[in-house]
């Protein structure tokens, strides 16, 4: 039963999620900048990447102060706590939970170091040897206590990287994180800092965005361009796959840890990312415009009016629109708020929940054959609903198209799609899908087809999700998930034993894949 535990929901369909954005990291170098503010207002521009959780760390060249806290950014931070961060640099993370669960021990930046120093750390993606890295850990600590972030209940794959990179205090962070990057697993895009340096890395495959950009006094990087943009910042570059970056007194630095084999994340182009993001030259507007015009070529109908499910459907039904010639119009009013409130809704609001989240223009709408153009399907339910919304409010036909191929797989790389056997497309084909919603018809994207929107070559992105091949090789354990931290057995948590069987816990239950991953790796 729903409660009204004061936590931010976005789940207002019983039984439905959407897939759940990737992380946003920001990190600033800038001596007489007011580095707590633009970091602030650089995590608002990447708030769409994760609304669980968000926080910042600052250093005035002496010390580092931590200040995180469950919610948006906005209810995080006000004015007085902003102005008691002071420095010259400051690292901040807006988060979506893709290892760990949603909770305060786990929200970042993480913190750890030792009487030498000290270590801040932001991340946006996900690990999947998080279990080898747990062992790392054990192997680092043997006959000394571990303490921070995991001995404070932290179950993040973030709190382990955070860690071991403070595990040995007479070398150097810069070496610490030479010698650590190349034997991580997985999307990672790194913002972290001690006192006096900023630094940022990205995995050798580039799944995550990461951009650099230039203040007149100062560095800056960020998961998305927009970022940089709001904060006026000039963008220079992406951060290379495989590189680390330093930023200090000394200017700027780059070392490369890892041979680069880009894959990046084509979800980014079609959901993830902010409209007005640019990753790797293309902008993210375009490639969605472009991929409403490819749905049109490939699955035409005759009908009056196209409209898109706000916001990331709105323009590839542009872009549907200008290739169809058939009219575009706003057929759904979208209210802004929703999933931003405390107040959970009752039993009887549930289950009309969509029509706090989006309702229909019946005006614009009644006696009208409609193109609905949305950019997945998950379960169904939210189409199933919009489809009946539309009917109700007149639509004579409705026809769905989707600016995506079917979603069959889940994501480790740092989306939170639902498991395997919840996905609607795992188990029914696309006219199956199109009787489940509902609808007149039902068009999906070729993979072909949206991969040619976003400009770039096929070998170098990661569509995982449509087609189950990983990039990145996944532990042949089946020790993955969302919350493999949270579920091994209590020896794996406070020593290293080779003779232990990780896979079942104390009383012989196995483990395998938790939330968000369970039989992902099972062919139907």
């Amino acid at each position: 039963m729903a409660r009204g535990d004061g936590k931010l929901t976005h789940d207002l369909i019983p039984g439905e999620k959407g897939p759940q954005d990737a992380c946003g990291v920001f990190g600033v170098w800038a001596p007489g900048e007011d580095v707590a503010k633009l970091t602030y207002f650089g995590l608002y521009a990447l708030q769409h990447r994760g609304q669980e959780s968000a926080g910042i760390a600052t250093s005035d060249g002496h010390s580092i102060l931590v200040y995180k806290d469950m919610g948006l950014v906005s209810q995080v931070f006000d004015e007085s706590a902003l102005s008691s961060m002071k420095g010259h640099l400051a690292i901040g993370h807006t988060r979506y939970s893709t290892t760990g669960g949603s909770t305060w021990e786990n929200a970042q930046p993480t913190l750890g170091g030792s009487d030498q120093g000290t270590v801040a750390l932001a991340h946006n993606g996900n690990l999947i040897n998080t279990v080898e890295l747990r062992d790392m850990v054990d192997e680092s600590h043997v006959g000394r206590e571990i303490r921070g972030e995991l001995a404070r209940g932290n179950t993040s794959d973030t709190a382990l990287v955070t860690t071991l990179l403070a595990a040995d205090p007479d070398r150097s962070l810069e070496d610490a994180a030479l010698e650590l990057l190349p034997k991580l697993r997985g999307a990672f895009c790194f913002v972290f800092m001690n006192e006096r340096t900023l630094y940022a890395a990205r995995d050798p495959y580039g799944v995550r965005p990461l951009a650099l950009g230039r203040l007149e006094r100062g560095w800056v990087v960020a998961s998305e361009t927009a970022a940089l943009q709001t904060i006026g910042a000039s963008v220079i570059r992406e951060v290379e796959p495989g590189e680390l970056i330093a930023i200090d007194e000394n200017g700027l630095r780059s070392h490369k840890f890892a041979e680069p084999t880009p894959k990046g994340c084509v979800f980014e182009y079609v959901y993830l990312a902010r409209p007005d993001a640019v990753i790797r030259g293309r902008v993210v507007h375009e490639a969605r415009v472009e991929m409403g015009r490819e749905l049109a070529r490939e699955h035409p109908v005759e009908a009056d009016l196209v409209i898109g499910v706000p916001e990331s459907g709105v323009p590839a039904a542009t872009g549907y629109a200008q290739e169809s010639g058939i009219p575009f119009g706003q057929g759904f009013v979208k209210n802004a708020y929703v999933g931003r409130t405390f107040i959970q809704p009752s039993q009887t609001l549930r289950q009309l929940g969509i029509r706090l989240k989006l309702n229909p223009l019946e005006h614009t709408i009644r006696g009208k054959r409609v193109v609905v153009i949305d950019d997945s399907i998950v379960r169904g339910n939210t189409q199933r609903a919009q489809v009946r919304m539309l009917r109700e409010a007149g639509a004579k036909e409705v026809h769905v198209r989707i600016s995506s191929p079917p979603v069959r797989w889940p994501c480790f790389y740092g989306i939170d799609f639902a498991t395997r056997a919840e996905l609607i497309a795992n188990g029914l084909g696309v006219e199956e899908i199109r009787a489940s919603i509902g609808a007149d018809s039902l068009g999906y994207i070729s993979e072909e087809g949206m991969i040619a929107a976003t400009e770039q070559p096929a070998s170098q992105l990661c569509s995982a999700c449509f087609t189950g091949e990983y990039p990145i090789t996944l532990p042949e354990d089946g020790l993955i998930g969302k919350h493999v931290l949270e579920t091994l057995p209590i020896e794996v948590r406070t020593g290293h034993d080779q003779s232990i069987d990780y896979t079942v816990d104390a009383d012989g239950v196995p483990l395998g894949v938790s939330a968000g991953g369970e039989g992902a790796l099972l062919h139907p």
